[in-house]
């Protein structure tokens, strides 16, 4: 006897990948803009943007997410003498779902911008990071990083319709309590970081200010975020250097002290460290962009 298939519907079905970007862009950055036939979704990870949608301007703060449906001419620029970087992603989708993306900015939440992560994460294990115009595919690439890749960007895309119809189940699954607690504590930990980057940090003091023993705290951070507290803080203060470095507002011995380190020379070598370039190399490398750019 032959048994009744049930055939799925999909609500959101990714044909192909046209770019993947993440870019980290000066302070005075201008992108005069482009039309293209497929989808666009753009997030700004650090910084703030304004984008022309057509005729319609945003201005998007970190955080934020536009999505311009095919052949909507957009353009953006840098703002407020801030270095901006931003993710950029395209793709081919005739869904018909896909029109309720259209003329939509979204502040993501936790959730959301994890699951980006996920996708930025899977796109490098796919092709050859940084990415290039045409994407290059790598060889011996993670098995399935490509059916991964798709699967992230569909799934994102589908959290976000959900959020935005306030169709989502009662029932759908969520975090256990005892996750979600340690979740929590996780990004009051990040936070707690954040507004302390000019100084260094011991695992002592955390542990006293959030009243939880060393241990636990070293591992439940690296559960939550793959990375010790010291290296995750470490990766901070870089990525806050290579932003004033791009606002060319302060020289490096500035920069250094200005993130806590003993000294220029040791801000330069764990600056070499984390991103395979001196902070001079970096500055070189960002000035070399024309102030006006267009994205294949």
């Amino acid at each position: 006897m032959e048994l009744e298939r049930v055939y799925l519907n999909l609500t959101i079905e990714i044909r192909s990948i046209i770019t993947m970007y993440y870019f980290e862009f000066g302070k005075d950055y201008v992108f005069s803009g482009e039309s293209h036939d497929f989808w666009e979704m753009v997030y700004v990870d650090k910084g703030e943007v304004e984008v022309l949608a057509d005729t319609t301007r945003h201005i998007l703060k970190q955080g934020s997410l536009i999505f311009h449906k095919p052949n909507e001419f957009h353009s953006f620029t840098a703002t407020h003498g801030r270095a901006p970087n931003v993710i950029v992603i395209t793709f081919d989708c005739y869904s018909k779902a896909m029109g309720q993306f259209e003329n939509r900015v979204f502040q993501l939440q936790d959730e959301e911008r994890n699951l980006l992560a996920q996708i930025i994460e899977e796109g490098a294990n796919t092709f050859v990071f940084p990415f290039k115009y045409p994407l290059i595919r790598k060889e011996n690439s993670l098995i399935g990083s490509e059916q991964l890749l798709k699967n992230y960007l569909e799934m994102f895309l589908i959290i976000l319709l959900r959020k935005k119809t306030h169709q989502e189940n009662d029932q759908t699954l969520s975090f256990l309590p005892k996750e979600k607690d340690e979740l929590q504590l996780v990004t009051a930990i990040i936070r707690f970081l954040e507004e302390r980057l000019e100084f260094q940090i011991s695992l002592t003091e955390i542990s006293h200010h959030f009243h939880v023993a060393k241990t636990k705290l070293k591992d439940l951070f690296a559960k939550h975020t793959g990375k010790s507290i010291k290296e995750y803080f470490m990766l901070m203060k870089i990525e806050k250097a290579k932003v004033s470095i791009r606002e060319d507002v302060h020289n490096f011995t500035e920069i250094s002290r200005r993130l806590g380190f003993s000294s220029v020379h040791y801000f330069s070598k764990a600056f070499k460290r984390v991103c395979g370039m001196s902070p001079s190399e970096y500055a070189k490398s960002v000035k070399a962009r024309s102030r006006i750019e267009t994205v294949e």
